[in-house]
């Protein structure tokens, strides 16, 4: 369970949605700004983005996706490009506090913990390449706020230490699933580890993902993820690496409203008794009676040529039909009229 003065996230809780924009605003402040307000209208409870400061946390000879952009020559330069000033990160915080975002951003050097828990960033997202990182972790875990931990690249005992970790420093955490394959294919996506996660580490869990639907999202959450996180952008169509994992905006909207509606399903506690009850009235009236085809006299033997069965459900019903069938009239009745019980009794 993690439990902080804006946010709570647990079995007990609605799935805690995360809106990743990690690095499709480009190094536009202008485009981190209106993902921000884009996210907001969704119903997502926050929004993500990624810290980098290229002098601390990257080389010239750095080989990941070096050759993925047309105007950064080395990937060092694509994290410079990607750098907001300490004032440009409290004024996207600002932003998604008043629009009642959370805001969180995945730290990448000591120096971006630094700057984020300067603004005071609620909690701490680990990245999947970072779990290793012990020295990052420590300085997160120095400022007592919960953290999301993704497994991405790790081996279980690895996670075993990082859960030791923080039972001994008494933090909050809690642990998504994740496959660092981009997009990822369903058949690597892993969402049985989540109760195995939970049961293993009593911890919060939840799903990372990196396959650009919405698919991975809801089953997660319909299988008890705490906390679902998804990659978010304007447009298939934008540059940039992220974009092959992301989902649109609109798509994000269909994904929560998913994950808000199976919520409010699982949370069904009326029995099916209880909730046929409550249809009295329908059941009257997508139910049937029984009618006359014809005028009937007295004495007459009720047969399947001079009775019918018509909506809405009057006098004796449709499924009495076999003991209307062994009557006779006892007073003569008009056409399609409605018969009841004072009009008929049992042949002798």
């Amino acid at each position: 369970m993690i439990e902080t003065t804006h946010l709570r996230i647990g079995p007990q809780c609605p799935c805690f949605v995360i809106a990743e924009v990690g690095q499709v605003h480009d190094g536009s402040l202008g485009m981190a700004h209106a993902y921000i307000d884009a996210v907001a209208k969704t119903g997502a409870d926050a929004i993500k983005f990624q810290t980098h400061i290229a002098e601390e946390e990257s080389s010239l000879d750095e080989p990941w996706r070096v050759k993925f952009s047309y105007q950064d020559k080395i990937r060092y330069d694509y994290w410079k490009r990607m750098e907001f000033t300490k004032d440009q990160w409290l004024g996207l915080k600002q932003h998604a506090d008043k629009v009642g975002l959370a805001f969180l951003s995945s730290p990448f050097s000591i120096a971006a913990v630094r700057l984020l828990d300067e603004i005071q960033v609620p909690i701490w997202k680990v990245a999947s390449g970072e779990v290793n990182s012990l020295y990052l972790i420590e300085e997160m875990v120095r400022t007592e706020k919960p953290i999301i931990l993704s497994s991405g690249m790790s081996y279980i005992e690895e996670l075993d230490e990082r859960a030791a970790y923080f039972k001994r420093a008494g933090v909050q955490w809690a642990l998504v699933e994740c496959t660092s394959s981009y997009p990822t294919p369903p058949e690597q996506i892993d969402l049985a580890q989540m109760s195995y996660y939970r049961e293993r580490y009593g911890c919060a869990v939840g799903l990372s993902d990196h396959s650009g639907t919405i698919y991975a999202g809801l089953a997660a959450a319909t299988l008890g993820a705490d906390v679902v996180e998804v990659h978010v952008c304007f447009s298939k169509e934008l540059f940039g690496p992220d974009v092959c994992a992301s989902v649109t905006i609109e798509e994000l909207r269909t994904m929560v409203d998913g994950i808000r509606f199976n919520r409010r399903m699982q949370q069904l506690q009326d029995s099916k008794e209880e909730r046929t009850n409550q249809l009295a009235e329908l059941r009257k009236i997508f139910g049937k009676g029984i009618i006359t085809r014809m005028d009937i006299k007295k004495g007459e033997r009720f047969t399947m040529e001079n009775i019918a069965f018509v909506k809405p459900a009057q006098g004796i019903g449709a499924d009495a039909w076999k003991k209307v069938l062994g009557s006779v009239a006892i007073k003569d009745i008009p056409k399609k009229a409605f018969l009841t019980s004072d009009m008929l009794m049992e042949d002798k």
